[in-house]
């Protein structure tokens, strides 16, 4: 009975203390010096039933060599780091399509959004209440935020 009442009193420590790490991390971490690419914060947020992302890459817009490529993914976890999602790209510009799966999708330097309907991947479910994270890895570089789920 004892170590019931431990192991709660620690969960409720680990749910306070969270958050406010991940708000420190994606404060720190919004925009990756290497590559120049930034994420935005989604909106709206706290979310019922989807959001947008915003990002950039490459320095955008002030682009230094518009021509290089990136390999880009965008990836949305629970608290647990385990995979929920994969949003899609919103309004792909040449050369890439609108509605693709932001997974090792190349892209040139420029602004983007990606779309994500707060489901599953591969799944009609949508996510339950509470914090997430959104990591954007541009050619192997990670960018961290995190984002609110309210049913």
């Amino acid at each position: 009975m004892r170590h019931r009442w431990v192991a709660r009193c620690a969960v409720l420590a680990l749910c306070v203390m969270v958050p406010r790490f991940a708000e420190a991390q994606s404060q720190r971490q919004s925009r990756e010096p290497t590559t120049g690419s930034t994420l935005g914060q989604n909106y709206p947020n706290p979310f019922n039933q989807a959001t947008t992302i915003p990002f950039s890459i490459g320095g955008a817009p002030d682009c230094a060599d518009p021509s290089k490529r990136y390999r880009v993914t965008l990836r949305v976890y629970n608290l647990l780091a385990q995979l929920v999602a994969v949003p899609v790209l919103q309004g792909g510009s040449a050369g890439t399509a609108d509605g693709q799966p932001l997974r090792e999708v190349v892209l040139t330097c420029g602004s983007y959004t990606a779309y994500w309907d707060g489901k599953y991947t591969g799944s009609e479910r949508e996510v339950a209440s509470g914090i997430y994270m959104y990591q954007l890895l541009v050619d192997g570089r990670p960018i961290v935020r995190k984002m609110v789920v309210m049913k």
